[in-house]
């Protein structure tokens, strides 16, 4: 063979077989808001560089018109990615910052300022404009047709955009919506009540159906929403195994779900738990609402019996998950998950729902490079874990939760992969006795921290955690601690609060946590422990009283938030005129 001679000088003739050097400083690429949706925006600010992962974007935010800016979370730090043979097709994610603002104006345009700071070069600031979506609703001076099932189907098949048909009580079979309706002039599909009789339907498909809304029917099948946009089902009665679904490629967009009744017959047993009917247990199938796709919204459903409550997809089910909305819902009795945000893909957001009787209270396996947002959700008589981040998940970002269980309290269960890149900020968590073995799972054994696969990006400062009946410990990976006074000794734990069910007023430590129990009221006792012992964090907690915020889903001396449906003529718009 003969000898290769390099004629370049010798430092390029030994690239090949040197580490790529470091790029420490920053790039700063686009500035996008992808699929805003009626009360959230999302933020994505692309980079180059920053490998030692450094930066940090500050965030201010105003409607336009405004004079005042208000402070924002800063985007989250997100290195590239990708979701490797998981999905088909297989998802990349890019190098950049990403994160949301939250509870903004209905159908109104904001102005987003950024600020890139990163010491090792590349600072950068920008100024974009994103526009929140309306609530959907029927075009003014709509025209009205009274519709029978006789005369439904012929009905609907003529519709014209803007149309409203008015479903007399009785029973119309199976539905395939054929036609479509336009911005700002959707086709209104309306049920009413006669006594106990309504607009009843076998099931309901709009698929690839764009700018329909369904209101006030019942349905005793699935609504199909494959391939829909900027579709809404509201205040429908659901009865089925499989409720609202669009569970593939292209799932749905821009879609609305609220103020649903959804449920089934899941009961709640330990041997249906888990995926117990993966293993020659009991028929532990079902799920209240299942769809993948950007920019849906699934907020005041009632969801009960389900083995999944809400959810997204899962695996080669996974289809653009990112810029969603799961908020305010009422989830009793999730025999496997009460919402299952898997494999999203960036700022997918659960905010303010109430779960009870549920296996799994709020799952990420994974999240595919974040962020994604739990926050102030209220948790009760979950039995294996409040948060369950496995797979390799990684950016998610928990904030203001309160959960209440048998086992261990604040738990992020064993699972294959290590999560990492998550912060925990004050939440409210509380195990105890009565934990151990709940079919072929366990609730763990009653610590009040307990996260054994956890890697070193993970933050769990400004947390107040304890137990009921079994002593205080605290493991995070290998280490481990026996008391509060010791936690608080690490940098990693400084601001930990110790509590236990004095916290609350009147709560029932649920042990046994099986038949069912009643929904519980998490709001803070006075004088409690969890009260201004919890971190400012700008539009998360802005409108806190006393010295700090509290700690958990509720600010002391504020009002619950409504769970479930609204009364009819309630909705986001209509909230920010009061």
């Amino acid at each position: 063979m003969p000898l290769r001679i390099c004629l370049l000088p010798l430092a390029l003739c030994l690239l090949p077989s040197l580490p790529l050097l470091a790029e420490d400083a920053t790039r700063p690429g686009e500035v996008t808001t992808p699929y805003p949706t009626i009360t959230n925006l999302s933020v994505e600010w692309k980079i180059q560089g920053d490998d030692n992962l450094n930066g940090v974007v500050s965030v201010w935010y105003r409607a336009v018109g405004d004079g005042e800016w208000r402070a924002g979370l800063p985007l989250r730090r997100i290195p590239a990615g990708n979701s490797g043979d998981r999905t088909t097709p297989t998802f990349y994610w890019d190098n950049r910052h990403s994160g949301s603002i939250f509870d903004v104006r209905p159908n109104t345009e904001y102005e987003i300022r950024l600020r890139l700071e990163d010491p090792d070069g590349g600072s950068a600031e920008r100024v974009v404009r994103a526009r929140t979506r309306g609530v959907p609703k029927p075009a003014a001076g709509a025209r009205v047709q009274k519709v029978n099932p006789t005369d439904f189907k012929e009905a609907s098949a003529a519709a014209r955009p803007g149309d409203v048909l008015l479903l007399t009580p009785g029973y119309y079979g199976a539905f395939t919506a054929a036609v479509d309706g336009e911005p700002g002039k959707p086709i209104v599909i309306r049920g009413q009540r006669d006594g106990p009789l309504g607009s009843t339907f076998d099931s309901v498909s709009l698929r690839n159906r764009k700018h329909v809304i369904l209101e006030n029917l019942t349905v005793y099948g699935a609504v199909d929403l494959l391939g829909a946009e900027e579709v809404a089902v509201r205040h429908c009665s659901i009865h089925a195994q499989y409720g609202i679904i669009a569970v593939r490629e292209p799932g749905a967009k821009n879609c609305y779900i609220a103020d649903n009744t959804i449920t089934w017959v899941m009961p709640w047993y330990p041997a249906g738990m888990g995926a117990s009917s993966l293993y020659g247990g009991p028929g532990n199938v079902g799920e209240g609402i299942q769809i993948t796709g950007p920019g849906n919204v699934i907020c005041h459903n009632r969801v009960k019996g389900f083995r999944d409550c809400i959810s997204t997809m899962e695996d080669r089910g996974t289809y653009e998950q990112y810029s969603i909305d799961i908020y305010n819902n009422d989830i009793e009795v999730g025999a496997d998950d009460g919402i299952e945000a898997d494999f999203c893909q960036g700022n997918c957001r659960v905010l303010r729902n109430r779960l009870t009787n549920c296996f799994m209270g709020l799952s990420s396996q994974p999240s595919l490079g974040g962020p994604t947002y739990f926050i102030r959700n209220a948790m009760y008589n979950i039995t294996e874990a409040p948060f369950k981040f496995t797979r390799g998940s990684g950016g998610n970002v928990v904030l203001h939760n309160t959960a209440v269980k048998v086992g261990d309290g604040l738990r992020v269960p064993h699972g294959p992969g290590q999560y990492s890149r998550s912060m925990f900020r004050n939440n409210l968590c509380l195990g105890g006795a009565g934990g151990g073995r709940l079919g072929r799972y366990s609730s763990g054994p009653g610590h009040a921290l307990a996260t054994p696969e956890t890697d070193p990006t993970n933050d769990f400062d400004y947390n107040g955690v304890g137990t009921v009946g079994t002593p205080f410990l605290i493991q995070i990976g290998p280490r481990r601690f026996s008391s509060p006074e010791e936690a608080r000794a690490t940098v990693a734990l400084r601001h930990l609060v110790a509590v236990d069910l004095r916290v609350f007023e009147g709560v029932e430590f649920p042990n046994p946590a099986v038949p069912e129990r009643k929904i519980a009221d998490l709001r803070l006792r006075a004088g409690s422990a969890a009260i201004d012992a919890g971190l400012r964090l700008a539009n998360i907690n802005d409108g806190y009283r006393g010295a700090a915020p509290d700690l958990g889903a509720y600010e002391f001396g504020q009002a619950p938030p409504h769970y479930g449906p609204r009364p009819a003529g309630v909705d986001e718009e209509t909230a920010w005129k009061r």
